[in-house]
């Protein structure tokens, strides 16, 4: 199978989801539409700040999914072996954490696509969050 094939699968899962979540608005409660602010070229980039963002666009950066952790000791941790289960802070149903180096950036669901595990991003952690976190 090629990356390409992977892809569109991928997409037909998505469009099969929006799809979904259509069908269930359009029967399901009243939905208010909120107003979004136009996006707007104003200020087009100078070639300076194409160059710089140019230079920051092939940063590789670590992108992990939490399910959920725990603290335990080192005592019961050396007696950990196949088969033990260890208790996390989440609940079942819970979204997880998307990290990025380490740095809390949005909350997602699983999702499974011919045997592979992807995340949904459900909330998307606004820069101003993210910004406070860091300091």
């Amino acid at each position: 199978m090629s990356e390409e094939d992977g892809m569109d699968d991928w997409a037909a899962a998505m469009a099969e989801q929006a799809e979904s979540e259509a069908e269930d608005e359009a029967g399901g409660e009243d939905v208010q539409v909120a107003p979004l602010e136009e996006l707007s070229d104003d200020a087009p980039i100078t070639q300076e700040e194409k160059k710089k963002l140019d230079t920051i666009l092939d940063i590789p950066v670590t992108i992990s999914m939490e399910v959920g952790r725990s603290q335990i000791s080192i005592r019961n941790l050396l007696q950990l072996n196949q088969g033990s289960v260890v208790e996390l802070d989440r609940v079942a149903g819970e979204p997880l954490d998307v990290l990025v180096n380490g740095t809390l950036i949005a909350h997602g669901e699983v999702v499974v696509v011919n045997d592979k595990f992807g995340i949904r991003l459900t909330d998307v952690i606004s820069q101003i969050e993210r910004i406070k976190k860091l300091r």
